[in-house]
């Protein structure tokens, strides 16, 4: 057949294109010879890095607190990833669903990438949005009830589930109508996918400020019931900065703003004075490490400097039922970076999953999605997809 292709091209031959892409271009081997880090080696490289690091920053929990807390009842070589739990956000592959099936043989728009995510083995799939290329099945905009059910339908084709969302939160507090309607029809969205949860991509609030997360907390405990009101448990995901310290006394600025910290971080608080039964979070795993590199020291309210290192797993298995979701990204050491880390895909980097999956337990309960914001590229256009099967293998690789 020559001339433009049909809208939907079997599936069959698009997954023949990676693979071919694969082989010819060695992308995988050398990505991970290049790339990876053993975890054998990685307390070693840490110690190293720290040497040479400002403040001393800490990679991982120190060994006291990285002493593994197994399950009880489950024995050694079982999956630390149950099989119905390995998922992925598709903001990983965001070219892919936004690309023009029309002008590639690499799978392109919803449909086909659930079928390319469907072989590799995910289960499960979180949403960044409705949006995919204007001439994939469906259209441009799928945020419609309409859209919606043609979404499910392809979920179910590939045996997919919807586990969450980085979609709509509303702006206004309190409410206005326009937000109010908006945010019940992404609930009304997300039950027809047949989610469990519900959620948005930021921070309650950017604010270090203790007053300002109480404001945060009342928009979100009313959110929440709204959404339980709808069979949804709504939740929140985190980027590094909401693990910073929050700034609750001491000295006040020109402002009347508190300029010192008791200690604690700012969704630690947040944990606090949310309704545990209608606020959940998300914990992005890479950029909780990147607030254990960055936010490790702060002004007490009597000026004296003090030491906290942040231990996200801790945090979690303290609060096991907060954190249904979790961001599996991965990263290798980089203290040139102000992060601390670069971003690389899952499994090829130095955070130790096996030991933080192995320490929060309730291995049935949370839901790991692979993310690499960074795993599109303009000039390798199967990168995310490749991306995306290499971090299911490795996730799919945790063992006890």
């Amino acid at each position: 057949m020559t001339g433009p292709r049909t809208a939907f091209r079997a599936s069959s031959r698009k997954r023949e294109t990676v693979t071919a892409y694969n082989d010819e271009s060695g992308t995988d081997g050398a990505l991970r010879r290049s790339l990876g880090v053993s975890r054998r080696r990685f307390l070693s490289t840490c110690t190293a890095a720290a040497a040479t690091a400002i403040a001393a920053p800490a990679f991982g929990a120190s060994p006291a607190l990285a002493q593994p807390t197994p399950d009880q009842g489950q024995g050694v070589g079982l999956s630390l990833v149950p099989e119905d739990r390995r998922g992925i956000i598709l903001y990983t592959v965001r070219d892919a669903t936004g690309r023009d099936p029309l002008t590639t043989t690499l799978p392109s728009g919803f449909r086909e990438v659930f079928g390319e995510l469907a072989r590799y083995g995910y289960k499960q799939v979180e949403f960044a949005g409705y949006g995919q290329h204007a001439n994939a099945p469906g259209g441009s905009n799928l945020e419609s009830v309409e859209g919606a059910k043609l979404l499910r339908s392809w979920l179910d084709e590939y045996g997919l589930r919807a586990q969450g969302n980085h979609g709509f939160i509303p702006s206004s507090w309190p409410l206005n109508q326009s937000d109010l309607d908006r945010f019940k029809l992404h609930l009304e969205i997300a039950n027809i996918l047949g989610m469990e949860h519900m959620g948005t991509g930021g921070d309650p609030t950017g604010s270090a400020y203790r007053a300002d997360w109480d404001v945060a907390a009342d928009k979100w405990n009313t959110l929440g019931q709204i959404a339980q009101g709808a069979g949804l448990k709504l939740y929140t995901h985190n980027h590094d900065a909401a693990y910073g310290f929050l700034l609750d006394g001491g000295p006040l600025d020109a402002q009347g703003r508190p300029t010192r910290s008791s200690g604690i971080r700012k969704l630690e608080y947040f944990l606090q004075v949310t309704d545990p039964k209608t606020v959940w979070l998300e914990m992005d795993i890479f950029w909780a490490h990147v607030a254990q590199y960055k936010f490790h020291t702060y002004t007490a309210h009597d000026g004296s400097q003090q030491e906290n290192i942040f231990d996200p797993a801790a945090l979690v298995r303290g609060n096991t039922k907060r954190y249904p979701l979790f961001h599996a990204k991965d990263g290798v050491v980089n203290t040139n970076s102000g992060n601390g880390y670069d971003m690389v895909p899952f499994g090829t980097g130095a955070i130790d999953y096996r030991t933080f999956f192995r320490r929060v337990g309730a291995k049935n309960y949370h839901n790991p999605m692979v993310e690499q914001d960074n795993a599109p590229s303009s000039t390798v256009p199967a990168q995310s997809l490749n991306h995306a099967r290499i971090g299911y293998d490795n996730l799919a690789a945790l063992r006890k």
